[in-house]
C-alpha cells in the first residue's frame, strides 16, 4: 500500500445487525458476505496489476462467480473451525431463491454456504480471519493467472 493511501484510508463505518449473527437468517448472512466478498476482490484487483475497467470486471467475474466462490469453500475447508463449518452447513442448506440460469444448482448452493461464512465472521468482527481466507483465494487465484500466461 503506499504511502499516501495508508494515511488516508479510514476503516469504514460499521453497523452491528439488528441480531447476533448466530441468529441471523443465513440468507441474510450471505448477502452481506457477497458484498463484502466482492468489495474485497475489487480493492486486491485495483491493488495489482493496472487493468482497464472491463478487465477488472472480467478477472472480478472469474473470482466471484458461483463456480468459482465454490472452488474457494473447498480450498478452505480443510482449515475450517467447526463453528465456521456449521455456519458454511447452515449457508448450504438454506432455501435461498433460484439459482440464476448461467449458474449449476450445486454450486450456487455451495456459494451461498461460501458467502454465509463470510457474512457471519464479518459480523463477528473476525477481520483477520476474513484476511486469512481471502489470502489464500487471492494466493490460488494468482497463481492460475501466472500459469494461464506461461509463467509457471
Amino acid at each position: 500500500m503506499s504511502e499516501h493511501a495508508e494515511a488516508t484510508m479510514q476503516p469504514l463505518p460499521f453497523e452491528p445487525p439488528s441480531k447476533t449473527p448466530e441468529l441471523l437468517n443465513p440468507v441474510v448472512l450471505a448477502y452481506a458476505g457477497d458484498a463484502v466478498f466482492e468489495l474485497l476482490v475489487r480493492q486486491h484487483l485495483i491493488a495489482g496489476v493496472q487493468l482497464k475497467p472491463n478487465q477488472l470486471h472480467r478477472a472480478a467475474t472469474g473470482i466471484v462467480s458461483a463456480k468459482a466462490q465454490r472452488r474457494w469453500l473447498e480450498l478452505w475447508a480443510p482449515q475450517l473451525s467447526e463453528e465456521e463449518q456449521d455456519v458454511v452447513r447452515r449457508g448450504r442448506n438454506t432455501k435461498s431463491g433460484q439459482p440464476p440460469r448461467n449458474a449449476d444448482p450445486h454450486d450456487y448452493r455451495l456459494a451461498t454456504a461460501m458467502e454465509c461464512l463470510i457474512g457471519f465472521l464479518y459480523y463477528k468482527g473476525r477481520v483477520e480471519r476474513i484476511r486469512e481466507l481471502m489470502s489464500a483465494v487471492f494466493k490460488e487465484w494468482d497463481e492460475d493467472r501466472r500459469k494461464e500466461n506461461g509463467h509457471g
